[in-house]
């Protein structure tokens, strides 16, 4: 009989405070070690644009939205927590980043915590470590974004849906509607749940469910009510609806929409040797149920470490935590499908960081299938994706993509931080053309890039469109860089057809090439600065 409370399961995780904030620190740890070099850098791209302004916006002013940057409805979690935080520690990009990355541990914790649940502890190990240092997953640890923070309540949520605890479910669910709005999608997938155990005679007390099914919605209206007689509007602006909601209702773009979050979620990244991995072990365990073994598969498959840590006997502890993997796989599932089919239909970017919410219970799946495999096959195949996942961290593809999916963010920043420093010490008063995220980082010192405004004018972007109206007269120095990821062997360039619906459907344009624009203005070449296939180039007229 193992010592009392000794359990490997969620509900050991959730009662013992000092062993869930001992897992919590020790990740932390491990992670800001790992993120050390990242962790003075100055803020990027939309956290630039919109997440550090709105969050100073309440550190200064109370300021639930924000009138530095153009509110875009966002639920105001994230940025309330990173204005706490400063008002602790001092507002610096270090408290930041140590900020975001405490919440990334805590969901990694969570994920185990999860794991141990409904499948093996060396699924669980798995599972946690795959996910920590998945590419997105690791860059996106410790930048100020909302969706790695909405992945941890989402992850309590389920946890606590499975354990029949509707309070903690309705903390957790409000939490993560608070952090981003479109955590709402977990609430059907709850309810469709919550139905389906009742059919199975599973029903928990109606009155109960209910209310904790409900209660994120009572939040999550209170804002938009509070966000509406502010602004106007319930969400967003006219340009934020625009380019999110309006633009891409069509049949056509919700179907490439579609492939690409599909791509996103089951190959980008070295996700496929895993998806691979479990399509094996399903095969695998229906072989297994052929054969009539389908207790041995339960017991040997899903929790082989605990059969002589359950008080119960093997038999009974096995057909619970299969009952409960079963029940983890229809949520997961569900909230898989929900995420994508949403993603699908609105969002103007296609970025993969807004799946964030549904990888943790992604990789438990996948791992916990893996898992079913010869012991020596699933730790080799795991062991490989992990390989691939740390060498992913450095290794771009060859088409475009965010670079904030993996490392490439930090040499976008050192290179703009060259620029930046590069400009600031030339004569004051140079008007200089550029498009946004480099206009924000020459004119706002508190991003971290200049320690005075220097005047700016902004381009759209780096299209030739972009320059069809820019006259010569309004600039004299012009800082280009390369605002998207495109390699000289772009494989989108080889399918026209692709590249035909990415300029249809998504907005996709080549960068206008340097030397036109140089015997177009009359320009020379001031400075260039390179670092792993990125550039920025200075020029100033003759």
């Amino acid at each position: 009989m193992p010592p009392r409370g000794r359990r490997y399961g969620g509900k050991l995780l959730m009662r013992s405070r000092p062993l869930t904030i001992v897992g919590v620190m020790g990740t932390f740890a491990g992670f800001l070690l790992l993120h050390y070099p990242l962790l003075r850098l100055p803020y990027f791209w939309d956290e630039a644009g919109y997440y550090i302004p709105a969050a100073l916006d309440f550190y200064r002013s109370w300021l639930l939205i924000p009138q530095s940057t153009l509110p875009t409805g966002h639920t105001p979690l994230v940025m309330v927590y990173l204005a706490l935080a400063w008002r602790v520690f001092g507002f610096s990009p270090l408290v930041t980043r140590a900020a975001m990355i405490l919440v990334a541990a805590g969901t990694v914790v969570a994920l185990y915590a999860l794991a141990r649940r409904v499948a093996s502890r060396e699924a669980a190990i798995w599972s946690a470590l795959l996910l920590a240092l998945s590419p997105m997953f690791f860059a996106q640890s410790s930048l100020v974004y909302l969706d790695l923070p909405v992945a941890v309540f989402t992850t309590l949520a389920v946890l606590a849906l499975l354990e029949g605890q509707m309070l903690m479910f309705a903390v957790t669910a409000s939490l993560a509607v608070l952090t981003k709005e479109t955590a709402v999608v977990l609430l059907p997938v709850a309810w469709v749940f919550v139905w389906r155990r009742a059919k199975a005679g599973q029903a928990l007390p109606l009155k109960k469910t209910w209310l904790a099914l409900t209660a994120p919605l009572v939040p999550l209206a209170a804002w938009a009510f509070y966000y509406h007689h502010v602004t106007g509007f319930w969400t967003g602006n006219a340009e934020y609806l625009q380019y999110n909601l309006y633009a891409t209702l069509s049949l056509g773009r919700i179907f490439w929409s579609l492939l690409r979050r599909l791509y996103e979620v089951f190959f980008g990244g070295f996700n496929w040797l895993l998806v691979v991995g479990a399509a094996l072990g399903i095969w695998r365990g229906r072989a297994k149920e052929g054969n009539g073994d389908i207790e041995a598969q339960k017991i040997a498959a899903l929790a082989p470490q605990e059969r002589s840590e359950k008080p119960q006997g093997p038999q009974e502890r096995a057909d619970e935590k299969a009952r409960l993997f079963r029940d983890f796989l229809f949520l997961a599932g569900g909230m898989g499908a929900a995420y994508v089919l949403m993603l699908s239909v609105v969002g103007g970017a296609i970025l993969p960081r807004y799946l964030l919410p549904i990888f943790p219970a992604l990789f438990l799946a996948l791992v916990a299938l893996v898992c079913q495999l010869p012991k020596v096959l699933a730790r080799s195949l795991c062991a490989a994706t992990l390989a691939c996942f740390v060498g992913a961290w450095f290794i771009n593809p060859s088409y475009p993509f965010p670079y904030e999916d993996n490392l490439a963010y930090r040499d976008f920043i050192h290179l703009h931080q060259q620029a930046a420093q590069f400009l600031e010490a030339r004569p004051p008063g140079e008007r200089i053309l550029t498009a946004w995220p480099a206009t924000d980082e020459l004119a706002r010192p508190f991003l971290g890039y200049v320690d005075r405004p220097l005047r700016v004018v902004p381009v759209q972007g780096f299209t030739a469109q972009d320059f069809g109206d820019v006259s010569g007269d309004s600039f004299d120095v012009l800082y280009l860089y390369s605002r998207k990821w495109e390699p000289p062997s772009n494989w989108l360039a080889q399918f026209p057809y692709l590249e035909r619906v990415q300029e249809h459907y998504f907005d996709y344009a080549p960068q206008i090439g340097a030397d036109g624009l140089a015997a177009r203005y009359g320009l020379r070449l001031l400075a260039r600065f390179e670092q792993r296939g990125q550039w920025v180039k200075i020029y100033k007229k003759q």
